[in-house]
């Protein structure tokens, strides 16, 4: 999101492609979790404390599903059920995810294009300690403490990257892969059928900003994640996981030690700051990645 956020400041001719990986059905609601955090980051409504949901916003209908009897760990502001019930009602109607993304994205007045990766299920399931798991169960309910041995992308193989994607891919200037958490937040779109062979064309243009500075992710359970992978918890862990489809990395200045082994791996390495924690932060390291050429 906040990378999103600093390309938004200075370029409103950006179009970001969305992770769908996260959405699922919660009381009978069909909710998007990282495309509503876009959202809401771009329109200033993001409650910027907890990274999620509305600033600002009450909780009265989620504690009265608690009231009775149903268990409501997957919390849900009132204001943000508006967002949910309409995209559910919107998709029984017969509209793709794309199309109700655009819907809400002119809805919102956005200039920035926000694009589902696909218009398909997709369901990032962690397998834990405790059996396999929605991503959301192990994220929100369990607050991500059960051991991680692998992770699943349900449904990934019978998706279909969606055309407009397929356009931006082999049009865009840069296509740039944001510090997110690589494996829940960028993997299930990396899993879409022909997405790695497209961005393997196109590589020289595909720049990475690891989300790891040392051995320390900057948010999220992205090392746990990396471990039941089996990869290495560092920016040459990361660069491993994404080099066949990038040609160039941006590391954090603190990272120099891991410079030469990375440019081995055939990439073009970029030292900063790399850390967003304003929006100075977020512009800063935009206007840095727009300068890359």
């Amino acid at each position: 999101m906040k990378l999103v956020r600093g390309f938004s400041q200075i370029d409103n001719s950006i179009a970001v492609i969305l992770n769908v990986g996260d959405n699922v059905w919660k009381y009978g609601l069909y909710i998007c979790p990282d495309i509503d955090t876009i959202f809401y980051g771009l329109t200033g409504l993001l409650d910027v404390g907890r990274g999620w949901g509305i600033k600002g916003d009450t909780f009265n209908f989620i504690n009265q599903i608690g009231a009775i009897g149903l268990e409501n760990w997957f919390r849900i502001g009132d204001r943000d059920l508006a967002t949910h019930v309409l995209r559910t009602e919107l998709i029984r109607k017969g509209m793709t995810l794309t199309q109700v993304t655009e819907y809400f994205r002119s809805a919102y007045k956005l200039k920035t294009k926000l694009i589902p990766i696909s218009d398909d299920s997709i369901e990032t399931r962690i397998v834990t300690s405790r059996g396999e798991m929605n991503i959301q169960e192990f994220w929100v309910k369990y607050k991500a403490a059960p051991k991680v041995v692998g992770v699943i992308y349900k449904g990934a193989n019978n998706s279909r990257l969606t055309a407009r994607v397929l356009r931006l891919i082999r049009s865009s200037e840069k296509i740039i892969i944001a510090p997110a958490n690589p494996i829940s937040s960028i993997g299930p779109s990396l899993a879409v059928p022909g997405v790695k062979n497209e961005l393997a064309k196109v590589k020289e243009k595909v720049i990475a900003i690891s989300p790891i500075e040392g051995k320390q992710a900057f948010s999220g359970p992205a090392t746990k994640y990396m471990k039941a992978l089996k990869l290495d918890i560092s920016p040459v862990g990361i660069a491993k996981y994404y080099s066949d489809i990038i040609g160039s990395f941006v590391i954090s200045k603190a990272d120099r030690p891991y410079q030469s082994a990375l440019k081995k791996l055939g990439l073009n390495v970029y030292l900063n700051d790399i850390t967003m924690s304003s929006l100075h932060e977020e512009r800063r390291l935009a206007s840095f990645v727009t300068g890359i050429t």
